[in-house]
């Protein structure tokens, strides 16, 4: 999944694909999605990859992971990373740990196969933007009252 932030992390672009599947391989369908005003990716150890790198900077933009070597790193941009890697870290596991709440996936999904999972997942990922959507216009605080409103509607 993609996400972008501003008052809250919004899904930008998703994917489900089989678990054999690395992010990197499948990184470049969702980047090409994003609005140009994007300037960095925050990605994490499995992403430092040099071709995903190379695609990343072609469209003028920076990838920031964390590096596969022996701690402590020592490199230039080892506490820019750091800055970036904990604010990543935080920010994906909230989204992630609401987003799983809110629709019941905290466990195993409601669904068998990977079409209906697909389905599902996607499903849910639009509907929390459009909830998120419709936060924003009503002025709402866009972290607060999202499973209640759902379950309501």
């Amino acid at each position: 999944m993609v996400t972008v932030w501003d008052t809250v992390w919004l899904p930008m672009a998703a994917a489900l694909t089989p678990a054999h599947v690395a992010d990197n391989q499948h990184a470049p369908v969702l980047l090409a999605t994003l609005p140009e005003e994007v300037s960095a990716v925050l990605g994490d150890q499995h992403d430092h990859d040099p071709a995903l790198a190379a695609l990343v900077e072609g469209h003028g933009r920076l990838l920031v992971t964390t590096k596969r070597a022996p701690y402590p790193h020592t490199d230039d941009g080892v506490k820019v990373r750091r800055i970036f890697h904990q604010l990543r870290s935080h920010a994906i596991e909230h989204f992630n740990g609401q987003f799983k709440a809110i629709f019941g996936c905290l466990g195993h999904v409601p669904t068998r196969g990977l079409r209906q999972t697909r389905r599902f997942a996607l499903g849910a990922v639009l509907l929390y933007q459009l909830t998120l959507w419709h936060h924003a216009l009503l002025g709402r605080d866009l972290r607060v009252g999202l499973k209640p409103f759902l379950l309501a509607a």
